[in-house]
């Protein structure tokens, strides 16, 4: 390969040579590099958010297998999950850009690499929507669940879509106007979620003078769903895991922010997953052992188990306390994820992919970050969410959205990296004879669960509980399909570069002189 020497020497970093990498692949430094590589991990690790994921879906779980399925669920979604993070990980290093994962599609490919470009981007930006709707929704729901609580704020489905509007809007403001304190308050929220796990599990363990039996909480099997296949209840349980476990993608969309991005960005993705499977699988047990009355908290009033067990194990005033922890990592989480979510939109809209590109491209010169992406995802994320209105199982399909959109986003450059073999030059960070091995566990389980979640979860299926997750899918795939082959395979090459080494440098020049 004749650019073989300009690559090797891209693809290994010294200190300080970000702006030149980045120059390499094509694109100026317009956003502000200012994270730093353990900022980097605390955007995943709050998006991951074991407070908001593994609470939000907890009621589901409890349904869907119950504690077996949720303690034994955890360490085994982990772990694939990790395999995919890994495989991911070592495209990110030697492709450190905001695109992320679409980018990566486009340089990977063996051939067809715009097409396969912008349906991993369209793919990745239906689950950064659905991530951000879902993770709001949530901190809606456990803050109307507060509200009842404390003030008769009934927990109604128009009260929560009226939260989590208001919820929205917050993050919209704070990414709009606090972008310093939005980089700040994602490293707070690193500790917020560790310190408010060993919180709630000191308190669940201590306060409460009945705890189940351990074989309770390790064995017993619970169905809920009107299904009497075990094995396909038990599979659907594994989606509180598999949806908490998303969002790390997002220290690839960072990485165009990153001190040494090219290590920086892959050891956030892995280590947020690490740190999420240990602190997650403590919380999940310190829970489940806390149940007191297991037909009533599923059936809580406020809509929301976990505030209930909270309430029976620990009483109203302590457990009210643990749902304000629970709600502030919710809130947390949702403005990361509506961050990294603005950076794939800046980025997917750099290269022309989004209807109303030159819109959401537009940086702000003040902030130097992408406002009108940031509210194109607020309105994207509030429109998913409405179905709720009539539809109760809507936050199940939302949740299986974020999670087959995302995934299959994460998983194809890894299968194209797979199909490149030996001809994938791989970044500082990578994982040598075993990048074949994690590659080929990664798709298989990507394509496992990519058809397990769009089944149905509740038996007889009626149009109130209708898992309207292959309906979004196919919608978005449908759009991307007809305007690729109408008119976006004649003009969309991939990933666009902004020009030569000077104009780039005019590109930068001028967003620092204004």
């Amino acid at each position: 390969m004749s650019d073989q020497p300009v690559t090797e020497r891209a693809l290994a970093p010294e200190p300080g040579s970000d702006e030149r990498r980045l120059h390499e692949l094509g694109y100026a430094q317009e956003l502000s590099r200012s994270m730093s590589g353990f900022s980097n991990f605390a955007v995943s690790f709050t998006i991951i958010s074991i407070l908001s994921g593994c609470l939000t879906l907890y009621t589901t779980a409890m349904k869907t297998g119950g504690p077996v399925m949720i303690v034994w669920g955890w360490p085994f979604v982990g772990v694939m999950t990790l395999f995919v993070g890994l495989a991911m990980a070592e495209v990110c290093s030697s492709y450190p850009t905001a695109g992320g994962l679409y980018y990566w599609a486009a340089k990977v490919a063996p051939s067809n690499g715009a097409a396969w470009s912008w349906f991993t981007g369209w793919f990745n930006f239906l689950g950064q929507v659905a991530v951000t709707s879902a993770i709001d929704f949530g901190a809606a729901s456990f803050l109307n669940a507060l509200l009842d609580l404390q003030f008769g704020f009934a927990a109604t489905q128009q009260h929560t879509i009226l939260l989590l509007g208001a919820i929205l809007l917050t993050h919209g403001l704070l990414n709009t106007f606090g972008v310093r304190l939005v980089s700040m308050l994602s490293d707070v929220s690193v500790w917020w979620h560790i310190g408010g796990v060993a919180i709630i599990v000191g308190s669940l363990i201590v306060v409460p003078a009945k705890h189940q039996s351990t074989s309770y909480v390790f064995t017993h099997f619970v169905n809920m769903t009107g299904w009497g296949n075990t094995l396909y209840v038990g599979m659907l349980g594994l989606l509180m895991a598999q949806y908490t476990l998303t969002g790390f993608d997002a220290s690839a969309h960072m990485t165009e922010e990153t001190h040494n991005a090219a290590r920086s960005g892959p050891r956030g993705i892995v280590m947020s997953i690490v740190v999420s499977l240990v602190a997650g699988w403590v919380l999940l047990i310190g829970i489940t052992f806390a149940i007191q009355d297991y037909a009533a908290e599923v059936g809580s009033a406020t809509g929301v188990a976990p505030a209930q067990i909270f309430i029976d194990a620990v009483g109203a005033t302590g457990g009210k306390l643990l749902l304000l922890i629970v709600i502030g990592a919710q809130l947390f989480c949702g403005m990361s994820s509506l961050t990294a979510n603005s950076r794939m939109i800046y980025a997917f809209s750099r290269d022309g992919a989004l209807p109303g590109s030159r819109i959401w491209h537009k940086i702000n010169h003040r902030t130097r970050t992408p406002t009108n992406a940031v509210w194109l995802g607020v309105v994207g994320a509030f429109a998913l969410s409405l179905p709720y209105l009539w539809n109760i199982a809507a936050y199940f399909a939302v949740t299986s959205i974020a999670v087959i959109g995302l995934y299959i986003a994460y998983v194809i450059p890894t299968f194209l990296r797979l199909r490149q073999g030996a001809n994938f030059v791989p970044g500082p960070w990578n994982l040598g004879r075993w990048s074949r091995p994690i590659g080929i566990v990664a798709v298989i389980w990507v394509a496992f669960i990519s058809v397990l979640f769009m089944l149905p979860p509740l038996n007889p299926i009626t149009w109130d509980n209708f898992n309207y997750t292959v309906v979004a899918v196919f919608v978005v795939l449908g759009f991307a399909g007809i305007w690729w082959l109408v008119s976006a395979r004649r003009w969309f090459t991939g990933p666009k570069v902004q020009g030569s080494a000077e104009e780039l440098a005019a590109i930068e020049h001028e967003l620092e002189v204004v």
